[in-house]
């Protein structure tokens, strides 16, 4: 049996019907979704109909986003965001979705996820291990996997540094969340992008169960700007990623849990349709 990546990417019904949603997401052929806003466990009632309905449309949940600062400085907030990523964590296990996806955070006072001298230190990085363990040895989850993705002025900002994590925080339950343009930070990665997608999956395919989608454009001024763009609008070499994506699948004994995501709803339908001719995808 061929196995194949599934696409998704957002839905903008604004509807709270479980099985429209679902249908909508097969209509525009999308195989994986993001979790619904209105999922909570404190409708667990919903959250059943939610898996059933897009079960029955062959559509898997493919992520529940967290997206809180794990790091704020101020300890008020640090402590509320660490409970918010738990309770998303358990969402993700309750509802089936292949993984829960934040970043490690920031110290930054200004920016949740924007830069400071002090994120790429021991100091941040001994930090993150302990929140990631702190997560999930109070969700135990079952059925997901805990991941954080890579940034350009954050740990892990590449495979090396990711690989330290994966070992320092010693979880089954951790995995990988790959976004490979959050980890082009310098022109020589840009132009090395292909190489450095082959690095990422080399050395961290075992554990990769999500991956997003998305291009990076240089804006030409006097310093250094890429600019984030739909897939194929770029200069990410996608034939490569696609290519990598596709042998990390049929290798990976864990590829029946990994998932695709575009970020933008015209741009995943043609890139859908290219990848369909390309039989990249499912």
């Amino acid at each position: 049996m061929r196995r194949g990546m599934r696409l998704g990417g957002p839905v903008f019904l604004e509807t709270q019907d479980p099985a429209l949603l679902a249908r909508e997401h097969r209509r525009l052929g999308y195989g994986a979704a993001y979790c619904p806003d209105f999922a909570s466990l404190a409708d667990l009632k919903a959250v059943r109909e939610i898996e059933r309905s897009f079960s029955a449309e062959n559509v898997i949940i493919a992520e529940v986003g967290a997206w809180r600062n794990m790091l704020d400085p101020d300890s008020v907030k640090r402590t509320a965001n660490l409970d918010f990523v738990v309770q998303r964590c358990a969402l993700a296990d309750e509802i089936g979705a292949r993984c829960c996806v934040d970043i490690a955070g920031s110290f930054n006072r200004d920016s949740w996820y924007g830069p400071d001298p002090h994120n790429l230190t021991p100091d941040f990085f001994d930090k993150t291990v302990q929140n990631c363990r702190y997560i999930l040895d109070h969700v135990k989850p079952k059925r997901t996997r805990f991941t954080i993705e890579m940034m350009g002025w954050s740990l892990p900002d590449g495979p090396d540094s990711y690989l330290d994590l994966i070992k320092a925080v010693d979880r089954k339950a951790f995995a990988v969340h790959l976004d490979v343009c959050n980890g082009i930070n310098s022109p020589r990665r840009f132009y090395e992008n292909a190489q450095f997608t082959r690095e990422c999956f080399k050395k961290l395919g075992p554990w990769i169960i999500s991956c997003h989608g998305k291009d990076l454009k240089w804006i030409v001024e006097y310093n250094v700007r890429f600019q984030e763009v739909a897939p194929g609008k770029g200069q990410i070499d996608y034939g490569t990623y696609l290519k990598k994506s596709r042998v990390w699948i049929e290798t990976s004994r864990s590829c029946s849990n990994t998932s695709a995501h575009l970020r933008n709803t015209m741009m995943v339908e043609n890139t859908y349709k290219k990848s369909q001719r390309a039989g990249e995808f499912c």
